[in-house]
């Protein structure tokens, strides 16, 4: 991969990592529940959880789950329920400010990782656009074990990158939280079982 390719791929990852998605929403609900600080295990989750599906489309899982509809299917009923589920966790949780510290006592840092990882691959609408973003920037005659190390690093880190900074911003906003908290938590719940429910309907 050239520097000039590398440059565009870089730009265009930045676009995709700001679009908002279940990883950013989560981050966003952890950073004010927890602190950027414990949320950086989610973020690690979610690191983690975007390289497997980084390589799993760029190793031809994308290729059968377009050929094998029935099993798309299944994927994304499956994640879809977890998606509902976790917003159903997150709205029933106690509003930031008020018993943050007893959750932050309950939740494990690899509570919080799992449902980053999670999170990353209970959309597989997300191997689909990758499977049709990447091959934009591979050479075929090239390594494709190396291109594809360079590729999951630049995203990994432009979307670690960003997703804390979504959670330290949640955490200066705690004051309106303490007192809007709970309703913070459902909006995001909310959202969470939206995106839920829309993914197995989508086309």
């Amino acid at each position: 991969m050239t520097l000039e390719i590398w440059l565009i791929y870089l730009v265009a990852t930045l676009g995709l990592s700001l679009t908002p998605g279940p990883n950013g929403l989560l981050a966003l609900t952890h950073g004010a529940m927890h602190g950027p600080t414990r949320t950086l295990a989610t973020i690690a989750g979610g690191a983690l959880g975007f390289a497997a599906v980084i390589g799993l489309s760029m190793f031809g899982i994308a290729s059968l789950l377009s050929l094998a509809s029935e099993l798309l299917l299944v994927m994304k009923i499956v994640g879809g329920l977890y998606l509902v589920w976790l917003g159903i966790q997150v709205w029933r949780a106690p509003a930031p400010g008020g018993g943050i510290d007893t959750q932050m006592v309950r939740v494990s840092g690899w509570s919080m990782a799992r449902q980053g990882f999670l999170a990353a691959l209970a959309n597989p609408k997300a191997i689909l656009f990758f499977a049709a973003f990447l091959p934009q920037f591979i050479n075929p005659e090239a390594d494709l074990l190396l291109q594809f190390v360079i590729m999951a690093a630049t995203f990994v880190v432009v979307e670690c990158l960003t997703e804390l900074l979504i959670a330290g911003s949640a955490s200066r906003v705690s004051g309106w939280l303490g007192r809007c908290g709970k309703g913070f938590n459902r909006v995001c719940g909310s959202l969470f079982m939206l995106i839920g429910a829309w993914l197995p309907l989508s086309s």
